[in-house]
């Protein structure tokens, strides 16, 4: 019998805690399913207003907009950690209502009339995108940091990022030759179809054993779920203060803001950069940028994850932040060789597939920091953290074009993973670990429900 047990779980299955290879699978699915909305509109529309004329201020105006939601996570969380329909398992029920949203939102924007000469609606119609996209974003993380054991965590990660990364790319390079090809309305709109077809697995697969698949199904609540749950905003940010004031969290949530400034910067820099100041066309910027990203999606994959097993959080972050800040202060000193397309896909190759294994440093090193009690919320605040970095250095980008060059611009860029290297090394994983789980034991004894027997 037991043996059975176990050649069961090898195989795929319907449980994402009692199988590896599902929980692989659904959220590399579901990452993807993050990367549309942001290639959309943090990449295909900057790029397609660049080619139209539209000036760095209004780009970055739009970015600004767009990016607002992803800092919100950290009042949506809140309300997926205290209410659910857990019947059908802590976290999915949230993940699916964000991909429906999304599903609404792409729709939507189709229906703008003129977008180039209406950027107050599109702004609107993108906030929404990005609106629902946090909601799936933050639902997934937490039901990630619920499910995925500790030593899955970094190979996990790795998988989920380049997933999203592939995500991103593929948007980017289909919704470009769409606008093109057939105009805004159609080509935005139609990607709805790729949310909901993989808005299929979270309504196929469970988090636990027993639970409902849908609201109208048959199943019942999991002892382990009703354990974990909290049912008060009290005990909700109790455990929230608790765990936050700690060190670790406090050092690690100022660099995550800091090196999302860079993201911000870097995201929103590149197709104003590279069409308006390098003359690049938007397709063939959607095409280096795809070729270039999907290759750190998929190296990521393989061996970001590893690479932090292997050397450790602490190191490995480091490394990654070290060799951004030097290559883009090198490409910064460069100019005159900006006109060799070959210098500029380097550069572009390299910062994104270094950008992926940071990403994964952060997110493996973001749920180790955290205590399931409260995951959905303590993830999202360094997530919305990094969000809102992001949001302040894409409005940054127009300030700063109209007072330097494009020089002194990436100089300044370069500053910022500075920051959090030198913060990173005040952060002890064990210690906090130690820490958080005599938490758990203190939950488990005194707040939490006991667990009803039959």
């Amino acid at each position: 019998m037991a043996k059975e047990t176990i050649i069961r779980k090898k195989r795929l299955g319907r449980i994402l805690t009692d199988n590896a290879l599902t929980r692989y699978i659904t959220f590399s699915a579901l990452y993807i399913a993050q990367g549309i909305p942001e290639g959309i509109t943090f990449f295909a529309i900057p790029a397609w207003l660049a080619m139209n004329g539209k000036s760095a201020m209004e780009i970055a105006a739009y970015v600004g907009v767009v990016g607002i939601p992803w800092s919100f996570k950290i009042v949506i969380a809140p309300l997926i950690d205290r209410f659910t329909l857990l019947a059908m398992g802590r976290k999915r029920p949230w993940v699916i209502f964000g991909q429906l949203g999304l599903i609404i939102s792409f729709l939507c924007i189709g229906l703008i009339p003129d977008p180039l000469n209406n950027l107050s609606a599109l702004m609107v119609a993108g906030f929404f995108i990005s609106f629902f996209g946090a909601f799936q974003d933050v639902a997934t993380d937490g039901m990630a940091v619920d499910v995925i054991p500790e030593n899955e965590q970094a190979r996990a990660n790795g998988l989920m990022w380049g997933a999203k990364t592939i995500g991103i790319s593929a948007s980017l390079l289909i919704g470009t030759w769409l606008i093109n090809t057939f105009g805004f309305p159609t080509a935005i709109s139609s990607l709805s179809i790729a949310v909901a077809t993989i808005m299929l697995f979270p309504i196929y697969f469970k988090e636990r054993p027993g639970e409902k698949t849908m609201p109208w199904t048959a199943g019942a609540v999991s002892p382990d779920s009703k354990q974990t749950q909290l049912r008060s905003w009290k005990h909700i940010f109790k455990c929230l203060y608790k765990v936050l004031r700690l060190k670790s969290s406090l050092v690690f949530g100022l660099g995550v803001f800091a090196v999302g400034l860079m993201f911000g910067l870097i995201d929103t820099l590149l197709p104003i950069f590279s069409i308006q100041e390098l003359g690049w066309t938007n397709s063939y910027f959607s095409n280096v940028f795809s070729i270039t990203t999907v290759i750190g999606g998929f190296l990521g994959m393989f061996i970001g994850g590893y690479l932090v097993d292997y050397f450790g959080k602490i190191k490995m972050l480091s490394l990654y932040l070290f060799f951004l800040t030097l290559l883009i202060a090198v490409f910064a000193s460069l100019s005159n060789l900006w006109g060799n397309n070959l210098i500029v896909y380097a550069f572009i190759l390299s910062y994104y597939t270094l950008y992926t294994f940071l990403c994964i440093a952060v997110f493996a090193s973001a749920m180790h920091l955290c205590w399931k009690t409260v995951a959905a919320t303590q993830f999202t605040l360094y997530m919305a953290l990094s969000n809102m970095g992001r949001a302040a250095g894409a409005a940054m980008l127009g300030v700063l074009k109209t007072n330097f060059t494009w020089e002194i611009v990436f100089l300044i860029i370069a500053a910022m993973p500075v920051i959090m290297i030198i913060l990173i090394q005040l952060i002890n994983f064990k210690k906090h670990r130690v820490t958080v789980d005599s938490f758990v034991i203190l939950k488990q004894t005194v707040v939490a429900p006991p667990v009803l027997k039959d």
